[in-house]
C-alpha cells in the first residue's frame, strides 16, 4: 500500500532520531528536532524564527550567515545517512532550497545523494592524512608483531597489568583531540583549529551559543586527530594487552572521545595519550591521585609537598634538549574494572611511560610498593621528540 506524504515523512523523521546521523552535535539536534516539529511544519519559519526559536538569540541581519551554515550542515548529515545506513529507505528527508523546514520525497526522485565534497575538504583531508601517513609505520609494525611471547607472559603478571582482561573484554582507549575549521570571516575553512575547551562538536555548539560573534566563521568538521606520541606508544602497548585478553575478540580500541559511562564500567580500561586528553577518564584519574593538574596539563602539582612538575616539551622546538613527565597508574573502576593509565604531558612523556611499564624488570619495580594500586610520576629528558632517559619523581599508592 502506498504511502501518504504524511506517513512517509513521520516515518523519515523517526528513521533519523533512531541513527546516529546528526552526531553529537547539540545545535544539529536542536534544529532537526525544531523543524520535525508538526506544529513549525504546519508552516514554514524563518531564518529569524530559527534563531530566536532554536539557538535563543535575535539575528543580526547586518551578514549573520550562522543559521544558513547550520542548515547546509544538516541537509550534509541527512545526504551522508541516506548514502549509507539509509540508501534502502523508499523516501528520504529533503530540506528545500531557500526554505526551513523539512519534507519528504521518494529516493527514486530525489537527487542521489552523496557525501559533499567541498573544496576546503581538500586541505582538511591532505592535513588528516599526513598524520595517518606519519603514523602507519607504527601501525604496520604492531600489525606485522609476532604472536605471544614468553616474555610477554611474565609481564602480564606483573603487579600492574595483573587481571587485566581475566573478566571483562579490554578497551583500548587512545587519546584524541577535536579540531574545528575557522572561515576567517569567509564562505570555506582556512585553517583548523584546536582549543583545550572545546572538546567536541557539543563543546562547539555551546562555545558559539555564548559567542554569537564566532557563529558562522567556526564549523564543526567532524575531524579529530592523535598525538604521535600515542600511537608510538601504542606499539609497546598493544602486543601485551593482547596477551593479556588471550584472544583478538576480546581487544576494542577507541578514542577518548568516543568513550562512554557504560563502556567504562563494561570494561577492563588501558588509556594510552596525552594527561590532556582524558577526557571521561579524567575524573576518576585526578580525584584519586596525589596530584593536581596546575595552570595547564602540561603542570602537575603534588598535594602533598606542593611541588610543581612543569613540561617543557611542548615548548621546545627541532632538536633542543627538553624534558617532560611521564605517568602511569592503576585502579579499581566504578564496577570493580581495572583501569590502567599510560600517559605524558608530550610526545617523549608518553613514549617513555610506555617502554617503562612493558619493560619486564621496569614493571615489577614500578608496582611492587603499591600492590598493583597505585601511581607514577617519572622525569622524562628527551631531544626533539626523542626520549632518551627517565628517573622516577614519585610512586605512591
Amino acid at each position: 500500500m502506498e504511502k501518504t506524504r504524511a506517513e512517509a515523512l513521520s516515518e523519515q523523521i523517526g528513521r533519523v532520531r533512531a541513527s546516529d546521523a546528526l552526531g553529537r552535535s547539540q545545535g544539529l539536534t536542536r534544529l532537526f528536532e525544531y523543524l520535525a516539529d508538526p506544529a513549525q511544519m504546519a508552516q514554514t519559519p524563518r531564518e529569524a524564527d530559527v534563531a530566536q526559536d532554536v539557538f535563543g538569540r535575535a539575528l543580526d541581519l547586518s551578514g549573520d550567515a550562522s543559521i544558513r551554515v547550520y542548515i547546509h550542515r544538516l541537509r550534509r548529515k541527512l545526504d551522508a545517512f541516506y548514502a549509507a545506513d539509509g540508501a534502502g529507505e523508499s523516501h528520504r528527508l529533503i530540506i528545500p532550497p531557500g526554505d526551513y523546514r523539512l519534507d519528504v520525497a521518494p529516493m527514486s526522485q530525489a537527487e542521489a545523494p552523496r557525501t559533499p565534497r567541498a573544496r576546503w575538504l581538500w586541505p582538511v583531508l591532505a592535513a588528516v592524512l599526513a598524520m595517518i601517513l606519519a603514523n602507519a609505520g607504527i601501525w604496520w609494525a604492531v600489525a606485522r608483531d609476532a604472536g605471544p611471547s614468553h616474555s610477554l607472559a611474565r609481564l602480564s603478571h606483573a603487579p600492574l597489568w595483573a587481571g587485566l582482561g581475566r573478566d571483562r573484554p579490554i578497551l583500548v582507549v587512545v587519546g584524541d583531540y577535536y579540531i574545528f575549521g575557522d572561515t576567517g570571516g569567509g564562505d570555506e575553512p582556512q585553517r583548523m583549529i584546536r582549543a583545550f575547551e572545546i572538546n567536541s562538536p557539543a563543546d562547539l555548539d555551546a562555545y558559539l551559543m555564548d559567542n554569537p560573534q564566532f557563529q558562522g566563521r567556526y564549523l564543526d568538521l567532524d575531524t579529530y586527530y592523535t598525538p604521535v606520541g600515542a600511537t608510538l606508544a601504542l606499539r609497546h602497548i598493544l602486543p601485551l594487552v593482547r596477551q593479556a585478553a588471550g584472544r583478538p575478540d576480546r581487544i576494542s580500541v577507541i578514542t577518548a572521545s568516543h568513550l562512554s559511562a557504560d563502556m567504562m564500567k563494561a570494561n577492563d580500561i588501558v588509556y594510552v595519550g596525552y594527561l590532556s586528553g582524558l577526557h571521561l577518564l579524567q575524573a576518576p584519574v585526578f580525584e584519586r591521585s596525589r596530584f593536581a593538574v596546575g595552570a595547564t596539563f602540561d603542570e602537575l602539582v603534588d598535594r602533598r609537598s606542593g611541588q610543581s612538575y612543569v613540561s617543557g616539551a611542548g615548548a621546545a622546538s627541532g632538536d633542543r634538549p627538553n624534558r617532560d613527565y611521564g605517568y602511569a597508574a592503576a585502579f579499581s573502576g566504578p564496577a570493580g574494572n581495572r583501569i590502567v593509565v599510560v600517559a605524558g604531558a608530550r610526545d617523549i612523556g608518553v613514549v617513555q611511560m610506555a617502554e617503562i611499564v612493558t619493560d619486564p624488570v621496569a614493571a615489577q619495580r614500578l608496582m611492587l610498593s603499591t600492590k598493583g594500586q597505585g601511581e607514577a610520576l617519572y622525569e622524562v629528558d628527551g631531544v626533539g621528540r626523542t626520549n632518551v632517559g627517565a628517573k622516577a619523581v614519585a610512586i605512591s599508592p
